[in-house]
């Protein structure tokens, strides 16, 4: 008997589908805009100079391998919820804040999902239009009813008035994921006045925030980034947040990642958290240790740490410089005004607004590769070659 007849092949994933089409390019001056990763001036994804200094201290001072636990390593989610919710937070004091590492950002995602699914039913999430595109499978595949709230039009704008228009109706006690900063996959990013006339509807609709907090730093800095996370914290007596150390600490295979509750009470806390230890028993029994640890050790010394934070600093104004030099350099071919949003936009994304057919144009004939929907990673751009990539842009629009 063959037992895999009936196994159907699905759609390998566009993303890492355009990464073997990169890689498979023959062409020298071949330019990757579509993964999602910082890379630095030679187009190499680095590893930080702290992190490197941290694991060296891990490697002469680990003494075991041992497991980590449900809600894994407790300093490191200490730290990271400090770094998140700040250090005077009087959550953190109230004992009413508290994280479970996970693998990675998704991990955390998928942790809330499952949290949702089991201990709050028959509630919908509401994502943003666009969002990113594993939101869309995580949830549902965590067994949750999946609805949208605009956000960018189809003119490329962000469209506040329509985002609070749609969530003042959304029902009450359901469940909206925001991007805290640096908007995947746009990059257009509320400012702190959109961010208070949402948290009034929130609080209006007696509505859920699920928080994705995925590039802290990449913005407009750490504590700038983490407006929005505060503002809902302080406000509001419940709230999840989900926190990525792939891109800020250049962790990405390290899967480092965690889920902040945020309870209006410490005892109520206690009870979330032993429901989130009981669903990740089930996920990944517990999370892995290194990439923790190595956050740990940073976050937990003050030289390591202001050497991280100069790092992760330089990284950020490289891909402000990147966005400003792109449009700059599409000035002398009358697209300045026309891509003049890049510029404004925060984090690795943006939203282009080129269609799928210059996309395609890109690729074909000029060996520039974004995802079919426009989204371009800035950080992947070579200043060297800012002028050669602004005159394939200004090919690809003029006809």
């Amino acid at each position: 008997m063959k037992h895999f007849n009936a196994v159907a092949r699905v759609p390998g994933d566009p993303i890492l589908g355009l990464m073997e089409a990169y890689r498979a390019d023959p062409n020298p001056a071949k330019l990757d805009l579509g993964v999602g990763v910082y890379k630095d001036a030679q187009g190499l994804t680095p590893i930080p100079r702290a992190v490197k200094l941290a694991e060296q201290r891990l490697i002469d001072s680990e003494t075991t391998k041992t497991y980590v636990g449900g809600h894994g390593d407790a300093a490191f989610g200490s730290l990271l919820a400090t770094l998140v919710l700040g250090k005077g937070s009087p959550l953190l004091a109230d004992g009413r804040a508290g994280a479970t590492q996970t693998p990675g950002g998704t991990g955390a995602l998928r942790l809330a999902g499952d949290f949702i699914a089991h201990c709050l039913p028959h509630r919908t999430i509401w994502l943003s239009d666009p969002t990113w595109p594993i939101h869309e499978t995580l949830f549902t595949e965590a067994g949750l009813r999946v609805k949208h709230y605009p956000y960018v039009g189809r003119d490329n704008r962000l469209d506040v008035e329509a985002m609070i228009a749609a969530l003042s109706h959304v029902p009450a006690g359901d469940v909206v994921l925001l991007h805290a900063c640096c908007h995947n996959p746009t990059g257009f990013d509320l400012d702190q006045d959109d961010w208070r006339r949402v948290l009034e509807v929130i609080k209006a609709r007696e509505l859920l925030p699920l928080i994705d907090f995925a590039y802290q730093g990449f913005g407009d800095g750490l504590e700038e980034d983490a407006f929005a996370v505060r503002l809902f914290a302080e406000a509001l007596p419940e709230l999840l947040i989900t926190s990525s150390c792939s891109k800020n600490f250049g962790l990405y295979r390290e899967r480092t990642g965690a889920l902040i509750v945020c309870a209006h009470d410490a005892e109520k806390l206690t009870d979330v958290r032993s429901q989130l230890a009981s669903l990740a028993r089930n996920l990944w029994s517990t999370p892995p240790a290194h990439g923790a640890a190595v956050v740990a050790t940073i976050l937990g010394d003050a030289e390591l740490k202001a050497l991280w934070q100069d790092e992760l600093d330089a990284m950020r104004r490289r891909v402000a410089e990147l966005r400003v030099g792109l449009v700059q350099a599409l000035e002398p071919h009358g697209l300045h005004q026309r891509f003049a949003h890049i510029a404004r936009q925060r984090g690795m994304f943006s939203y282009t607004g080129l269609t799928a057919d210059q996309v395609a144009r890109l690729r074909d004939e000029f060996s520039v590769y974004l995802v079919g929907s426009g989204r371009a990673n800035v950080a992947g751009i070579d200043a060297n070659r800012i002028d050669d990539l602004a005159k394939a842009i200004a090919t690809v629009c003029a006809t």
